[in-house]
């Protein structure tokens, strides 16, 4: 069913004082913060587990000026993290957002790891596309499952309401405040639930293949790689309450998923010294640019794939990541202690392989103007074959400093939020403004600023 907009029932079968459509990141962290100041809060989620986007994420936040950082000696502050972003993105973002989540990141991440016993530590190995600082928190595991399981465990233990398998598909507004919603049961029934606050965090659009096609169809061929939940209620919601939409052309993309196997190849295979070669075993572009432009750049190739050519010491630095582990254990990931070995096993012309990992400068710039200065890659040599992904939408519902959904002319809405991948976020206008992170660092922050409302 399409979501719509209707005039409220005469009656809800229950109310609340904060409702809150979605349980990954954005929708937890916004409830455990409803919860802290003494609201009535129940969420409902779509999936039969809270899991959304996050959950096939790394779970990386990040954030500037954390007490993590400072334990780590790293000099970073919240006017640095914004001038990354809006450099990221060539000054395209909406500057007040921009501030708002560089202010608040790294107070959010403070208080889920000393109020809620997350434990958050940066990464500090290796540097990600953009970022100026090494500020990327993470859970143990590095992976966005174990960053859900901690806040859903954090939810509970707060004694949170949290119902599962309802979809929301209409939204009672009127006199310009929401009313509430209606939800799809399992059985094919509908609840209405009536609230006082509305938060969206609901996520994008990127698995409505429709919407796709309308607004970025550059990555409308690419393996959907997020969350099939994705559907883009809030977006197809915003006519219905007059909301302002933007920047729904911008998108994170991945051009390092394992293929077939369907595995997210962390970047620091790339970052730290790792090239992309396509079936030619030739280069084909400056792949410090980011992963997500890598998207675009991998599926131009033949066949939509490519091959990432890396070697021992990066392997090592990359098993901190659980799905670069089970890429390991499933046979994705090949190795050999001869660059002409490895090309057979991914079958690559050897020569040609072995021709351009020699030609990689072993200090400054190549011909794709990527500067190198880690060091060459010797053996064993590493490779994995990859394609492009969509990973989440982020364009979405513009949102003023408290997270409270934009009208077309600019007033709020007062009494509905949205955050994480309802929200525009802050990545421009397409896939090249989206610095790693972004789509978290929205979750986390306008979750906690919502849920204070």
């Amino acid at each position: 069913m399409i979501p719509r907009v209707e005039p409220p029932p005469e009656a809800f079968d229950v109310e609340v004082e904060t409702l809150i459509i979605g349980a990954g990141a954005c929708g937890l962290i916004a409830a455990l913060s409803a919860d802290e100041v003494g609201q009535e809060v129940l969420v409902i989620e779509a999936d039969a587990t809270p899991s959304g986007s996050t959950a096939l994420s790394a779970g990386l936040i990040p954030a500037a000026g954390t007490e993590l950082q400072s334990k780590a000696s790293i000099t970073d502050s919240p006017a640095i993290f914004a001038a990354d972003i809006q450099a990221k993105a060539k000054g395209e973002n909406h500057q007040a957002l921009v501030n708002l989540l560089a202010l608040n990141a790294g107070q959010v991440i403070d208080w889920l790891t000393t109020t809620h016993g997350l434990p958050f530590s940066v990464v500090d190995d290796f540097d990600y596309p953009g970022h100026s600082r090494r500020r990327m928190h993470g859970l143990p595991t590095r992976s966005g499952l174990e960053l859900i399981d901690a806040l859903r465990s954090a939810t509970e233990k707060a004694g949170i309401d949290i119902v599962c398998q309802r979809r929301a598909e209409t939204l009672y507004f009127t006199d310009g405040k929401v009313c509430g919603i209606a939800a799809r049961r399992p059985d094919d029934g509908e609840e209405r639930i009536g609230c006082k606050r509305l938060i969206l965090a609901c996520n994008g659009f990127g698995g409505n293949r429709a919407l796709v096609a309308q607004h970025i169809p550059d990555i409308e061929t690419g393996i959907w790689f997020g969350h099939d939940g994705n559907r883009g209620e809030a977006i197809l919601w915003a006519d219905g309450v007059g909301a302002k939409l933007d920047h729904l052309g911008a998108y994170q993309g991945h051009g390092n998923v394992a293929h077939p196997h369907g595995i997210l190849i962390t970047w620091a295979t790339i970052s730290e010294g790792g090239v992309q070669v396509n079936c030619a075993g030739r280069r084909f572009w400056n792949e410090a640019q980011g992963y997500s432009e890598a998207a675009r750049a991998v599926l131009a190739q033949p066949n939509g794939e490519a091959f990432v050519i890396f070697d021992g010491r990066i392997a090592k630095i990359a098993r901190q990541f659980e799905d670069f582990k089970r890429a390991e254990a499933q046979g994705a990931i090949k190795s050999a202690e001869t660059l002409e070995a490895l090309a057979n096993m991914l079958d690559l012309p050897p020569g040609n392989l072995r021709q351009t990992i020699e030609d990689l400068p072993s200090q400054g710039l190549d011909q794709f103007g990527r500067h190198f200065e880690t060091p060459h890659l010797s053996p064993p040599f590493c490779g994995v074959r990859v394609t492009g992904a969509l990973f989440h939408t982020q364009g979405g519902l513009r949102v003023d400093e408290k997270a409270r959904v934009l009208t077309q002319n600019g007033y709020p809405i007062q009494n509905l939020f949205a955050g994480g991948g309802a929200a525009c976020g802050v990545s421009g206008s397409r896939d090249s403004g989206y610095l790693s992170g972004n789509g978290l660092l929205s979750a986390a922050v306008l979750g906690r600023i919502a849920g204070v409302g």
